[in-house]
């Protein structure tokens, strides 16, 4: 379909299909993983040996030179290297072929992984250390503990952050279309307590109409946004199985909303972490996004130079969390005791504030929300918004977190192919659908 908008829609990048005809890789059939676990551990001839300990991450977690530095100034024998992929698909490549190959070399000390990595892991807990500790007990919200802890109790990893969505927007381009632009005028134009999909989409139109920019970056974070809102998504809780995608209504009402804001062309189809979505912070390929977060850290680094960037607190459909991640310590490191310490040190109260004053990273850590430090951060970048307060605002307003299951990334992963397929013109969105189906049927015959 022809665009108003111009070549900031990239039209031209091609869907990655998720192999869910080969979900073994997903879920770790980890057959080859005995050497790696076989290992003994190389540990130090004493207390004060000097070691080197790893820390694997993605996108910024808020860990800079300086902080990583405090943590040696605290243990002198200690010395912290950092290892950031560029994405998290990326860094969950790297961790589960290193688990699959055996070659434990490839693994960090300390290895961050995602919330929706985590009932993949939980397939195989003896990969990793127990972290539970009761001198952290309670340390962060009770649905986060959840998400790492196995049925038998074990606890794989440390909260970091978690993603408490609010709506990120371009206050100048609002203006520009006649729309208001203050912060709160925003949320309350969305819907404020009440806003709703239905209101978000609306006012998109209403933009639109005065405006060459699209509404929003693409149907990639859109979809990850609105599914995240769904009790249990793709699986059924009392089974761990995959449901049927094609009887699936709450899934295809999300889709379909999707799919018809990119029919009236509100999205600037663009996908997330592509070469073209981050130029499209320099083009105003786009006015608002679905900001966790963690997401103000990419859209300062992108936009640098871009003037105009605020955050509304308010989200449609309520609540929301879009992300958050672990730190988790595989036992086939050399010196687990001492990753612990590190992992346990690194989601402590101050330097998760550290985190989150860096890259936008909220804390998942109790104190550290309640601290004068959050509650009182605004950002310059975003028209010193008060972020502390209002990323605790959209926070208080997550319901617990919904059931993901060890099949939930990669079927995820192919509805969200689907989409980016309608959003990119290379298919239509009945044919998109239908294929995306058709894969998960495929699968479910085979388990």
């Amino acid at each position: 379909m022809p665009s108003k908008h111009g070549p900031v829609r990239s039209r031209t990048v091609a869907p990655r299909r998720a192999a869910l005809a080969a979900l073994a890789a997903f879920v770790l059939p980890l057959t080859a993983c005995g050497s790696l676990l076989g290992q003994s551990p190389a540990g130090a001839e004493g207390d004060d040996a000097p070691i080197t300990l790893t820390v694997s991450t993605f996108n910024d977690f808020g860990y800079t030179e300086e902080l990583l530095a405090a943590y040696t100034k605290e243990h002198p024998n200690v010395t912290v290297e950092q290892i950031v992929a560029p994405t998290s698909d990326e860094a969950r490549l790297q961790m589960l072929k290193a688990f699959t190959t055996g070659d434990g070399a490839e693994l960090a000390d300390v290895v961050a992984a995602e919330v929706d990595w985590m009932p993949e892991l939980m397939q195989h807990p003896d990969l990793f250390e127990d972290l539970t500790d009761p001198e952290v007990t309670k340390r962060w919200v009770d649905w986060k503990v959840t998400q790492a802890t196995t049925p038998e109790g074990k606890l794989l990893g440390y909260g970091t952050d978690i993603g408490p969505e609010a709506i990120c927007y371009r206050a100048d381009l609002f203006e520009a279309a006649g729309l208001p632009s203050g912060r709160d005028d925003v949320a309350a134009l969305l819907g404020g307590k009440d806003a709703t999909w239905e209101r978000y989409f609306e006012v998109g139109r209403q933009f639109n109409e005065q405006s060459d920019t699209a509404w929003f970056d693409g149907a990639t974070g859109m979809f990850q946004g609105m599914i995240n809102q769904l009790p249990a998504a793709f699986e059924d809780p009392a089974t761990q199985k995959p449901t049927d995608l094609s009887t699936n209504n709450e899934v295809r009402s999300v889709y379909n909303q999707i799919t018809a804001a990119i029919g009236d062309e509100l999205s600037a189809g663009l996908v997330q972490w592509t070469p073209e979505w981050v130029a499209g912070f320099q083009q105003d390929a786009f006015a608002t996004m679905l900001c966790p977060g963690w997401m103000m850290g990419p859209i300062e680094s992108y936009s640098a130079g871009v003037q105009g960037w605020d955050v509304a607190n308010v989200f449609p459909g309520g609540g929301g969390n879009w992300g958050g991640s672990f730190l988790t310590v595989p036992s086939a490191g050399a010196y687990t005791e001492e990753a612990k310490e590190l992992a346990a040190w690194l989601t402590a109260p101050e330097q998760q504030t550290w985190a989150f004053t860096e890259a936008g990273a909220f804390p998942s850590q109790l104190e550290a929300q309640d601290s004068k430090a959050v509650q009182g951060y605004t950002n310059p970048f975003f028209n010193n918004a008060p972020v502390g307060k209002i990323f605790t605002e959209r926070s208080q307003s997550i319901d617990g977190a919904p059931y993901k299951g060890p099949y939930y990334f990669a079927i995820r992963d192919e509805v969200g192919n689907a989409l980016t397929a309608v959003d990119t013109d290379s298919s239509g969105p009945e044919i998109a659908w239908n294929q995306a189906v058709q894969t998960v049927e495929d699968f479910r015959v085979k388990e």
